[in-house]
């Protein structure tokens, strides 16, 4: 059997050989009794303070003004970490309480880490840097969480969308829930973010979240949050959920329609008591939300067959604003791509394209089933095909379904059949052009120099071409 240990006797000798290190390492020392005077000082801190004689018995005031020793043995609270002034000089230190066997307190110590208080200053200024990176991080993210989009944005100028602005604005001033309805890509999310950046929120975030794009295991987390170790292999930290990311502003639900019937049952609670329970908590926690909810699906009959709950249904459609698909107003349609078109050329640092107005008939004519978001996609696609500074009708056709007339010769940009098999590439990039070309000069009406600019190129380039082509052409 070893020898036996004395670990009381070991521990006191720690504390002794830990106080002769962090004495040796200071400028100076010194220890109060429970009256707050003087017990011991070390020579150095005698020498650092020009004490005459011997300090001990005396009140630290007396000797050392800016003490803070007897707040120490008040409180019994150490003071990890302080600037002490000393005449026209800054003393770094530290102080500790000392406590008796009983546990009662029968004074205080204090050393001096440092002479000069610049010691401190690389410590301070990575302190501020990490401060100054976190305020930098939260600012941004604050941004990010702030509506992007303003009523000035939703673009149109018929009737319906006048309508839909003046109840967008009057919703603004509320505090209500609102229920945006529609069909996809009518700019449900664009219309809920103006309502918040005109209401008295506009300062707070403004957090999204589509119901339908995740997981139903996790809703209820990406919602309420989850506490540490909640379940295996959760964080130990806390997570928030959407509720609390949006507290003070409004929370954007897209898709409510394809929320899981037992999270409604939550979410409703929600909006009537105001407080959230997070994954894994018995912690209640309050919540000041505006809530703007928004679905392609008719809420109505999901509640008819039982797949919404009516009492969610009603809370929720409190204020309901039901946006018109884009077939509903052609009116509207240029102002839009005109729009786009900007967006784009911006994005692609490029000179916006202008649209014909046989192509903004075309366009007025589709039914655009996939609304603005459609609109865009299409217009993406017409730029990112062609080069020319004009779009024309065809440009716009031979990218919407079920646009293309018969025969290949409707194709202004090279698209050819396939079923013909493989051919040499010079040979169906020649067919192309020819389309491209014979498309110009039918939107022309023949004139080869307005063909040439619809083209983007000069309009002896396009004789060139057209000679290369053998398509005849004469100045």
């Amino acid at each position: 059997m070893g020898d036996t240990v004395d670990f009381e006797a070991l521990r006191q000798r720690a504390v002794h050989s830990l106080f002769e290190h962090l004495e040796s390492m200071c400028v100076g020392a010194v220890a109060v009794d429970h009256n707050a005077r003087i017990a011991w000082m070390d020579d150095k801190y005698k020498a650092l303070l020009g004490v005459p004689g011997d300090p001990r018995g005396r009140p630290v005031e007396d000797v050392i003004p800016n003490s803070q020793l007897r707040r120490v043995i008040d409180s019994g609270q150490p003071q990890p970490l302080d600037i002490m002034e000393f005449g026209d000089r800054s003393f770094v230190v530290t102080r500790m309480p000392l406590f008796g066997t009983d546990g009662s307190i029968i004074g205080a110590i204090g050393f001096v880490l440092f002479d000069r208080a610049e010691y401190l200053r690389p410590l301070v200024r990575k302190y501020e840097k990490m401060q100054e990176e976190l305020a930098r991080t939260q600012q941004e993210l604050a941004h990010e969480r702030r509506a992007k989009y303003s009523f000035s944005q939703f673009l149109g100028a018929s009737e319906s969308i006048r309508e839909i602005k003046r109840l967008g604005r009057r919703a603004a001033q509320m505090d209500s829930t609102v229920l945006l309805l529609g069909e996809t890509g009518t700019g449900k999310e664009l219309l809920a973010q103006a309502i918040h950046a005109a209401s008295p929120r506009a300062s707070r975030p403004f957090v999204g979240v589509n119901v339908a794009a995740i997981p139903e295991t996790l809703l209820e987390a990406e919602f309420f949050g989850v506490a540490p170790g909640a379940f295996t292999g959760a964080d130990r930290r806390h997570r928030e959920g959407k509720f609390q990311l949006a507290n003070g502003g409004t929370l954007f639900l897209d898709e409510i329609g394809d929320m899981p019937l037992p999270l409604q049952a939550k979410l409703l609670r929600v909006l009537q008591e105001r407080e959230i329970e997070p994954l894994g908590s018995n912690k209640v926690v309050r919540v000041d939300v505006r809530i703007i909810a928004a679905t392609s699906r008719d809420l109505h009959a999901l509640v008819k067959e039982k797949q919404f709950r009516a009492d969610l249904y009603y809370r929720l459609n409190v204020v309901p604003i039901t946006l018109p698909p884009l077939r509903d107003r052609p009116e509207d349609i240029e102002s839009i791509a005109d729009r786009i078109l900007e967006q784009l050329a911006i994005q692609q640092g490029t000179p916006p394209r202008e649209l014909l107005e046989s192509a903004v008939q075309v366009l007025r004519d589709y039914d655009w089933p996939g609304n603005v978001r459609e609109l865009y996609n299409t217009l993406e696609r017409v730029v990112a095909l062609t080069d020319a500074p004009i779009l024309t009708a065809p440009h716009i056709r031979s990218v919407l379904p079920g646009q293309h007339p018969a025969g290949a010769s409707a194709l202004p940009f090279g698209s050819l059949p396939l079923a013909a098999g493989a051919r040499p590439l010079q040979e169906v990039l020649h067919a192309a052009e020819r389309h491209a070309i014979a498309a110009a000069l039918e939107e022309a009406n023949g004139v080869k120099a307005r063909a040439a600019k619809l083209l983007g190129i000069s309009r002896a380039s396009l004789y060139e071409r057209m000679m290369t082509l053998g398509l005849g052409a004469t100045p």
